[in-house]
């Protein structure tokens, strides 16, 4: 069996608050091989993106493993991360937050360059900027601009030129076109798949949009709370959801075809779950319809529904028990 390109197995993140610890993300397995991209899709709040930012480091982990192309690196000290990183990078979901802006786009895109000391002058360096710039679609006369002069869709290009820039081959892309128009979404969204196949990137691709990550996943995780609920090939999540929550997320997805007829939706009624110092059991209880006493008692692991369907619920406890969600 190939070595996977990143692989997490019972990882957590808890953030000390005045109430107690907020479990950001509590125990998630996830396996991404080389090549693909594993969509993490839920609402806000349920800790995609700490998720993201646990995996590459930038925030350390309260407990659990995060293996790198089979190796450990939780545990890495300050100057092997600074290494590590020229393979691992981010894609901001804020492209004018995440961008300086006193710096031109020619200065944003070579300061990860300069810093890691990729070219051994500034021609080469400035060299390497210019084919970066035509590689995400910035026209040359861009250069000397500045953030604030340019619209979202090309500021997010920076962003993912900064990423690019050290030829990295695992991408975290943190909502990457959730403050973008639609059809500037369209645009990055296939250039991020064009570089994936060029480059032979790797992806996790977090995301609250159902029809965005179906678009461009291979895999998807459901997540809730700090819980993975459900992980499953992005084809079969939206032919057979299991978990609940999924279900109510898919039916939240708006249908654009006139010629339908209404969509009758179902609201989920109760209130969520704290995160801070969260109760024994199912965390979407309160608000799920199936909800039995059962649900309430003790962790639920991801069982094994076949075909590389996961689930967390207690509907399927007859299901086959399985290890991790590989």
């Amino acid at each position: 069996m190939s070595v996977p390109m990143l692989e997490t197995c019972g990882l957590k993140k808890y953030f000390k608050v005045k109430n107690g610890l907020l479990h950001a993300v509590d125990g998630v397995d996830l396996r991404i091989e080389k090549g693909e991209t594993l969509g993490v899709v839920g609402e806000s709040g349920c800790g995609k993106s700490t998720l993201g930012r646990t995996v590459l480091q930038l925030i350390k982990p309260t407990d659990g493993t995060v293996k790198f192309q089979g190796k450990e690196i939780t545990g890495l000290s300050r100057h092997e991360l600074k290494r590590l990183r020229r393979d691992m990078q981010i894609i901001f979901q804020d492209p004018y937050s995440s961008l300086n802006p006193r710096m031109s786009v020619q200065e944003l895109i070579a300061e990860p360059i300069l810093i890691n000391k990729v070219c051994r002058s500034h021609s080469d360096t400035f060299r390497l900027v210019a084919e970066l710039m035509d590689t995400v679609g910035l026209d040359q006369r861009l250069s000397g601009s500045y953030p604030h002069e340019l619209d979202g869709g090309r500021r997010q290009r920076i962003g993912i030129a900064r990423a690019l820039a050290l030829n990295p081959q695992f991408v975290v892309c943190d909502e990457p076109v959730s403050a973008l128009d639609v059809s500037i979404q369209a645009q990055i969204l296939n250039l991020l798949m064009d570089l994936q196949e060029e480059r032979g990137l790797t992806y996790m691709f977090i995301t609250h949009d159902l029809s965005v990550v179906r678009h461009i996943s291979k895999n998807i995780a459901v997540m809730y709370l700090g819980k993975c609920v459900e992980l499953c090939p992005s084809k079969e999540l939206f032919k057979n959801p299991l978990h609940p929550y999924t279900q109510a997320l898919l039916q939240a997805v708006p249908i654009p075809r006139s010629e339908m007829k209404y969509k009758e939706m179902e609201v989920l009624n109760g209130e969520v779950s704290s995160p801070v110092n969260p109760k024994p059991g199912c965390r979407f209880a309160a608000r799920c319809k199936y909800c039995r006493p059962e649900c309430r008692e003790g962790e639920l692991p991801l069982k094994d529904m076949g075909e590389g369907h996961w689930v967390s619920c207690r509907l399927y406890e007859t299901g086959t028990e399985g290890g991790d969600a590989t």
